[in-house]
């Protein structure tokens, strides 16, 4: 009989046979790909330097999700046709945002809907209209709110971006639990927001229609599903919003506001167009306005279950590749939150690799080609920012992990992830046996 660690090494290398050979018709996509390229570069002539390379900025494969500094998604084809098309021609604004709200109102079910120029725009539209109302005397008095309700309660805490409320005249009143809602609305309550989804939702909404108070939900990276679009208008939801540039895969400087009728007249008369309105900086074309519409229209009609299978299969094979390197594992799930895709987690012991999770994340990005994968860190986020939590409550901080978002990868660009990956993975186990 082997002794046991003769049995262990056994085990382990026919693993490793099995993993490779799994691999195996990946490695020769991967080397005939690779001829392919020699063979054609060595038959044409260098094309001219990418539009960004001639400025000196290096495009990258997005492993790391929609976003907003990294330029957010790819629009869809249906949207550059639809931008192309809509800067053909003149048009008026008032009357395109009418007939954009129309039909964002059939498509989801809610009274009416505007196009914003953003999730963030969409915050500050909605806080100038449940300040101001349609009164031209208050719209052109924000973000001066003297007279005026103005305060906004943050159910759940502070967010990175509640300065689009501030900005409109809002003062922040911080709710971190349901109890807490009621005794915190009063006589200079305008609006409450939050960015709960679950349970909670119907709860709270139960509290605020008690006290004639609109709740703002934002979902920015609520779509896909579609669902969502037609959800919260079943569910009476006063105002809520979405990004144009995230899931949607609209115009990147876009969102939607929907929600009810009198609510989305007002939050239009403080925005763009309107000379004088505190959201014209705001400002959208009727290129985003177009292009959004074709966005939403697109995901109304698309097989979600066919493209979560299509993002699941890239993700496996990128796995497939790095579980070739001994001591790396790895497991596929769809996050609750925001970047809601088949997502590959990659798992490493730092100390015996001798390689973090930060150095390999960089390693990636200095790399050629460059590829962004998603960490714990937020690079865009202003240092002092702290959301949310719970001052109460002892903060927990998770361990820095390395994690592929599969949407935004293009075909074909998996494999390269996962070469790259398992080849930083396997040099730096090699360097420290």
């Amino acid at each position: 009989m082997l002794p046991e660690h003769e049995i262990h090494k056994s085990l382990n290398d026919r693993r490793s046979f099995i993993k490779m050979m799994a691999a195996a018709p990946l490695f020769a996509t991967l080397a005939s790909r690779s001829l392919a390229d020699t063979v054609a570069a060595s038959r044409t002539k260098p094309l001219g330097a990418n539009v960004y390379s001639r400025l000196g900025v290096r495009p990258f494969i997005n492993g790391r999700g929609t976003w907003t500094y990294l330029s957010g998604s790819l629009e869809l084809p249906e949207v550059r046709q639809a931008a192309e098309q809509a800067s053909r021609q003149f048009v008026d604004m008032f009357e395109l945002q009418r007939a954009a709200g129309k039909r964002l109102a059939e498509l989801s079910g809610a009274e009416s809907g505007m196009v914003t120029s953003g999730s963030a725009g969409a915050m500050a539209g909605a806080t100038a209209a449940c300040i101001a109302g349609s009164d031209p005397k208050n719209i052109w008095q924000l973000p001066d709110t003297t007279g005026l309700k103005h305060e906004v309660v943050m159910l759940g805490g502070r967010s990175a971006f509640d300065s689009a409320i501030r900005l409109a005249g809002g003062k922040l009143v911080l709710v971190h639990g349901l109890d807490d809602l009621q005794p915190a609305i009063t006589a200079q309550t305008a609006m409450v927001y939050t960015t709960w989804r679950d349970d909670r939702l119907s709860k709270a909404l139960q509290v605020t229609r008690a006290a004639g108070v609109p709740l703002l939900l934002d979902d920015a990276a609520g779509i896909p599903p579609f669902e969502n679009l037609t959800r919260y208008a079943k569910m009476g939801v006063d105002l809520y919003c979405f990004s144009g540039g995230k899931g949607l895969r609209g115009p990147q400087c876009s969102g939607l506001l929907l929600g009810r009728k009198n609510l989305i007249e007002a939050a239009l008369a403080n925005s763009s167009p309107w000379e004088g309105a505190v959201c014209r900086a705001m400002k959208v074309g009727k290129e985003e306005i177009m292009g959004i519409l074709a966005a939403v229209d697109y995901w109304s009609r698309a097989d979600l279950a066919a493209l979560n299978k299509e993002w699941e299969n890239r993700v496996k094979r990128i796995e497939k590749l790095v579980v070739t390197v001994p001591g790396v594992t790895t497991s596929i799930e769809i996050p609750q939150e925001g970047n809601s895709y088949p997502t590959l987690n990659v798992n490493w012991n730092e100390q015996q690799f001798g390689l973090t999770v930060a150095q390999c994340d960089q390693q990636l990005r200095e790399g050629d080609p460059r590829i962004e994968v998603l960490t714990n860190t937020n690079p865009s986020l202003v240092p002092a920012v702290h959301e949310g939590a719970d001052p109460k409550k002892s903060q927990t901080n998770h361990p820095n992990r390395l994690q592929i978002i599969s949407m935004t990868l293009q075909p074909g660009e998996d494999l390269i992830v996962g070469n790259c990956l398992r080849r930083i993975l396997e040099a730096a186990r090699k360097r420290s046996a």
